[in-house]
């Protein structure tokens, strides 16, 4: 049974409750799975149910290209002194993050931007902070040959490299049978996406998305119900409660004077260099972002508590109270899947 015929079930009992019992009804979180059914009716209009798979339009995948994509994400010889694999700043067993505010490369030196995770990423509109990637296939890509990231030389370097070892060989052979010359660089960014489009985490939240009301606690509802009347959906909805979109940071005030960051970053401004694109970043989903921490693109706040605080207050100019941020987060925390490890 979907969401509406919950809603059906529940109004009638409410019907019911009314019309001549003299009994007080159970806890309204358990009789009959109750939940106000305007919390439902709202939570249908912004969301939907992670789908069962992320497959791309453009590009084939297959077991031996999944297979062989994962091999590549989890190799240091994707790096030019083998310190690095994709793995190490997005790493599976740590819900596709490293936890760290930025990440060092392959040489130590960090980044300029937080890591994202790449659970669900697939299923974003565009990849990296500032959207300069449409999709998984093409990100996959750039980190290699960045030289502050994983430092190879160039894609022609990358390729000799692969060429020269005798297992990914015959794995590009199995994964492009239909290639007479299938370890290119292309290839190795199809099998990298086909991977990732595998990473996909549903949690209790889908299951409250496809109709068991139970799967979610009374204060998780609760917070689903402050989530959607504080405006937190003008930007987080669809399956990933974000990704969908771009956004300024820090639409009433500089964003930096809430984070405290220590370096302004530009955001999209830097790909377009359109005036209007300036602190532009992409909306990031918040699927499993109670494991993801440090937040922002710049990993400049630990704290979920303290990161919903400043989203309100940035983006929506709204003051919560301790309840209110306690609850949001509680439901955040029933965005957590399972993460699917290495």
């Amino acid at each position: 049974m979907n969401i509406k015929g919950y809603v059906s079930i529940l109004l009638g009992a409410v019907l019911w409750m009314g019309c001549g019992s003299e009994k007080e009804p159970h806890d309204p979180i358990s009789y009959l799975n109750y939940v106000d059914p305007q919390i439902i009716a709202s939570a249908e209009k912004f969301f939907t149910a992670l789908p069962d798979e992320a497959k791309s339009v453009d590009f084939e995948s297959s077991f031996d290209r999944v297979k062989l994509g994962r091999k590549l994400y989890l190799d240091n010889r994707l790096s030019k002194n083998g310190n690095q694999s994709c793995n190490t700043c997005h790493n599976l067993d740590t819900y596709g993050v490293d936890n760290l505010p930025t990440s060092p490369g392959d040489k130590g030196e960090n980044g300029e931007r937080n890591s994202p995770t790449t659970l669900n990423a697939a299923l974003h509109f565009v990849q990296f902070w500032d959207g300069r990637s449409p999709h998984v296939e093409d990100q996959a890509g750039g980190p290699i040959v960045n030289p502050v990231e994983m430092a190879m030389p160039s894609e022609e370097y990358v390729v000799n490299r692969l060429k020269g070892i005798e297992d990914y060989q015959t794995s590009f052979t199995k994964a492009f049978p239909k290639d007479d010359d299938p370890i290119t660089y292309d290839n190795l960014k199809i099998a990298l996406g086909a991977f990732e489009r595998t990473l996909l985490t549903p949690s209790r939240f889908d299951e409250f998305m496809q109709g068991n009301t139970e799967a979610l606690t009374k204060k998780e509802i609760a917070g689903l119900d402050a989530f959607v009347k504080t405006g937190c959906t003008t930007c987080h909805t669809g399956a990933l409660l974000g990704g969908g979109m771009y956004q300024p940071f820090g639409v009433y005030g500089d964003y930096w004077t809430y984070t405290k960051s220590e370096k302004i970053d530009e955001g999209r401004f830097v790909v377009t260099g359109n005036e209007s694109d300036k602190y532009v970043f992409k909306v990031p989903s918040l699927r499993n972002i109670e494991k993801t921490a440090p937040y922002f693109h710049d990993g400049s706040i630990a704290s979920l508590e303290k990161a919903i605080l400043i989203m309100a207050k940035s983006q929506l100019n709204k003051e919560l109270n301790a309840e209110e941020v306690e609850n949001i987060a509680a439901f955040l925390k029933s965005l957590t899947g399972e993460t699917p490890g290495v």
